[in-house]
């Protein structure tokens, strides 16, 4: 089995450097077409030039590749319109889109600015958003699209410090269990990328050992699985140093108590029956879990 992006197109949001720079050179060494986008900002979103995303672009024409650079910004409306536009004037589809771009504005939250906590939300939830809305009405028309948003596992987990990184996180997981969803009858497939890896924005973050093992490019794999033709939908992998995992929201069994003036109580006295993990399943509104709850509802359990 060889995973090939001949004849696709794939927008890389982010691409300058670090991981989105490693996703795009291998979606092209794998024979996509490829934008490079960067505002070329530095790691707190401020400044911006366009010389890291066309440097990645002339990495890959020099290695035989086709690749353009575009320098909008993925919180900006009429930037992303002429991300989108650029993109299908020279290529005329738009079949991938990797939303990994991203700024970090790292305090606890009793010292972070509420101005610091809307950036780092605008930027990683509505950066993804902004350009997914707008390359959706291309993949349903085509009938065919693939959409990764970059999670963490401060958001699926969470880490001091990082309270609007964190929510940002894991609001783009509730992104895609809906865009899952809706995209189904269009065969426009989205799922989550979790990564660790050794880059500007984490070096701070991590011990100087760690660069030589969390590379950016031991993660970019996990990219190309899950936008492959054969892609799942709906999932998170969680990816660095070459290690790769599955992570799932999951539900308990739980237990019914009905109604009552005692329900806290009852809830604190059972509370180790209800958190039972061994049990537990992924959880969505559909088949055997809703018609579960609507049992329990109607006395019948």
């Amino acid at each position: 089995m060889s995973i090939r992006y001949d004849g696709k197109v794939a927008i890389v949001t982010g691409a300058g450097g670090g991981l989105g720079r490693c996703h795009a050179l291998e979606f092209a060494r794998r024979g996509a077409k490829v934008v490079v986008n960067d505002l070329g900002g530095s790691v707190d979103g401020t400044g911006g030039n366009s010389e890291a995303a066309e440097k990645v672009v002339a990495e890959i024409k020099a290695a035989g590749g086709e690749a353009i650079a575009n320098g909008s910004s993925v919180t900006d409306d009429a930037g992303v319109e002429n991300m989108i536009k650029q993109t299908m004037d020279a290529f005329g589809r738009i079949d991938i889109l990797v939303n990994n771009a991203g700024i970090l504005r790292d305090k606890s939250f009793a010292k972070m600015d509420l101005k610091d906590f809307s950036l780092v939300l605008d930027v990683h939830l509505l950066g993804s958003v902004k350009p997914t809305k707008a390359v959706w009405p291309i993949m349903k028309e085509q009938g065919y699209g693939r959409i990764v948003v970059t999670s963490s596992s401060s958001g699926l987990y969470g880490n001091f410090g990082q309270t609007n990184y964190g929510a940002a996180k894991l609001g783009v997981v509730g992104f895609i269990n809906t865009l899952k969803l809706e995209g189904q009858k269009d065969n426009i497939r989205a799922n989550a990328l979790a990564p660790v890896a050794y880059t500007r924005m984490t070096s701070d973050l991590m011990p100087p050992e760690a660069e030589q093992m969390f590379t950016p490019d031991s993660v970019s794999p996990a990219v190309m699985f899950l936008t492959s033709e054969d892609a799942p939908t709906g999932e998170i992998i969680c990816a660095g140093a070459g290690h790769f995992a599955r992570a799932r929201i999951v539900e308990t069994e739980g237990m019914f108590f009905g109604q009552g003036d005692d329900v806290a109580e009852k809830i604190a006295e059972n509370w180790e029956k209800i958190s039972d993990l061994s049990t537990a399943k992924p959880y969505f509104m559909g088949g055997e879990q809703t018609g579960k709850f609507f049992e329990y509802a109607a006395g019948k359990k």
